[in-house]
């Protein structure tokens, strides 16, 4: 699940990086209406301007949401793993790293 959530952070991302850098400024339109510009695009002369703000706001909420689980997700995991060193195996481990006892003299391998 992680993992899915992940890759649709990613590819969200992306979307909202390459619909921001297709977008024309606010000042792009002045020099159209004088015949500066090519006002004629394949969506119009501001058909396009609904379209990819729009995209750009879906793709920036599923970012915000995504990050969001993602975050919780990761904060929230109560049980991991770690290798013992000294014996080479693995170690269940609940709760955080401060409930691991500390060393003490005999455990150190000499």
């Amino acid at each position: 699940m992680f993992t899915v959530l992940l890759v649709i952070y990613l590819l969200a991302a992306i979307g909202v990086i390459g619909l921001v850098l297709i977008q024309q400024g606010k000042g792009a339109d002045m020099g159209a209406s004088f015949g500066a510009g090519a006002s004629n695009t394949v969506f119009g002369a501001s058909g396009s301007g609904n379209f990819l703000t729009r995209m750009t706001a879906i793709f920036a909420t599923v970012f915000f949401i995504i990050s969001l689980v993602l975050g919780n997700m990761s904060t929230h995991k109560t049980e991991s793993q770690w290798v013992d060193p000294t014996q080479g195996t693995v170690v269940e481990q609940a709760g955080s790293v401060s409930d691991v006892p500390a060393p003490t003299g005999n455990d150190i391998p000499q």
